[in-house]
């Protein structure tokens, strides 16, 4: 299990250059299409969509904004 649910926040880990898009680039998932491939869409600080690419679960690093508590 990839981890990755629904408007989560994820970074590239690789660059896609025939996307136009470089590894570190900040998007949100907004669809789930099979086991561990996501819709991710890339916006601007406006909100402006400028990429919209499906993604394999391995091209993805979640972020996280709060602390995550792992069990020991």
């Amino acid at each position: 299990m990839s981890g990755i649910e629904m408007l989560a926040v994820v970074a590239l880990v690789k660059d896609l250059p025939d996307e136009g898009l470089v590894r570190g680039q900040v998007g949100t998932v907004v669809e789930s299409w099979a086991p561990d491939v996501y819709e991710v869409e890339f916006s601007d600080g406006n909100g402006k969509a400028y990429a919209m690419v499906a993604l394999s679960a391995d091209q993805l690093m979640r972020l996280h904004h709060e602390p995550v508590h792992q069990a020991a």
